[in-house]
C-alpha cells in the first residue's frame, strides 16, 4: 500500500491512537527504494554491523559508516521518513552528540537521529532537539548495552522495572523526542509505557499494544538465516530463493544454456 505523501513529525504524532505505524531497516539505496513510500519510517540501524558486517554485536560501527549508509538510503527513499542510528560512543556527552548529529544532518538527508537511553540520556536528547535535530528515543532492551549487561535482557518483568521504563519514556518525551522505539519489553509493560506518553511508541519484541512495529529487513525477508529471534515473522524465504537462483545460474552456465542467443550482442 503506497502512502500518498512523505510522513512528517506532525503527521506521525497525529497517527498515535488512530492507526498503526510501520518501520523497517534499510542500509542501501537498492532496498530503501523498494521500501520507499510503503512504510512510515526507514531506520538506518546500527544492526547492519551484525546482519551485514558479520559481527557479534552493534558496537563496532562508526559514525562514518552510518553516514555512508544513510546517504545511500536517502538516495533510494525519497518519500519515507528516514532515521539514522547514532552508534555506540557517539553521544557520550552533549557536545559530542551534537557534533555527530550535526554531521548526519549536514551530510545526509536524514529526517532524524535515534539515541539509546532513558532518563540518563534526557539531557542529550534535549540539547539535540533544542538545536533543531529531531530525535527518536530507544528504551527497554538496548543493544548497545549488550556487553555491560552480559547479554540481551528482556525488560518489564516486574513493577519496579516497569516504573523505571515509564519514567524513561516520559523523560525523553519531555526532552523533545517525538517517537520512541521500545525493544524487548513484556507486553503488559509495553502497553503501560505506550499509554504513559503522547508520542508514538514503536515496538520490537514488545507485543501488540504499542503504536507501531519495526523489524530488521533481513530478518523479516529471511535473508539472515543463522537464527530467528522469537519476535520475527518471516514474510519471505529470501536466503533459500537466492541460493536456488545462484545454483540455477551455475547450472545454466555449466550446461551452456546461458547466455542464449537473445542474451548475446
Amino acid at each position: 500500500m503506497q502512502r500518498p505523501q512523505k510522513q512528517t513529525i506532525n503527521s506521525l504524532l497525529k497517527a498515535k491512537g488512530k492507526r498503526k505505524l510501520t518501520m523497517i531497516t534499510a542500509y542501501d539505496a537498492l532496498f530503501s527504494k523498494l521500501f520507499d513510500g510503503t512504510v512510515d519510517f526507514i531506520l538506518v540501524g546500527d544492526s547492519l554491523n551484525m546482519s551485514f558486517g558479520g559481527n557479534s554485536d552493534t558496537l563496532g560501527i562508526t559514525m562514518e559508516n552510518m553516514i555512508y549508509h544513510t546517504k545511500a538510503v536517502c538516495n533510494g527513499a525519497k518519500n519515507t521518513f528516514v532515521i539514522c542510528d547514532m552508534p555506540f560512543g557517539t553521544y557520550i556527552d552533549e557536545q559530542t552528540a551534537f557534533k555527530n548529529a550535526m554531521s548526519v544532518y549536514q551530510q545526509t538527508q536524514a529526517d532524524a537521529v535515534k539515541v539509546e537511553g532513558g532518563k540518563s540520556k534526557a539531557h542529550i536528547v534535549k540539547n539535540l532537539t533544542d538545536n533543531s535535530i529531531a530525535v527518536v528515543g530507544h528504551i527497554g532492551l538496548m543493544p548497545q548495552n549488550v556487553r555491560s549487561e552480559g547479554g540481551y535482557k528482556i525488560k518489564g518483568k516486574d513493577a519496579l522495572n516497569i516504573k523505571e521504563l515509564i519514567e524513561d519514556a516520559q523523560a525523553i518525551e519531555k526532552a523533545g523526542a517525538f517517537c520512541i522505539v521500545l525493544e524487548g519489553v513484556k507486553p503488559d509493560a509495553a502497553k503501560q509505557i505506550t499509554e504513559s506518553v503522547s508520542v508514538p511508541v514503536i515496538g520490537i519484541g514488545a507485543g501488540l499494544d504499542v503504536d507501531g512495529q519495526v523489524l530488521v529487513w533481513s530478518d523479516m525477508l529471511g535473508f539472515f538465516d543463522e537464527f530467528q529471534p522469537k519476535f520475527v515473522r518471516k514474510y519471505l524465504e529470501g536466503a533459500s530463493l537466492v541460493k536456488e537462483s545462484v545454483a540455477q545460474y551455475v547450472q545454466d552456465v555449466s550446461d551452456k544454456k546461458f547466455p542464449s542467443d537473445s542474451e548475446i550482442y
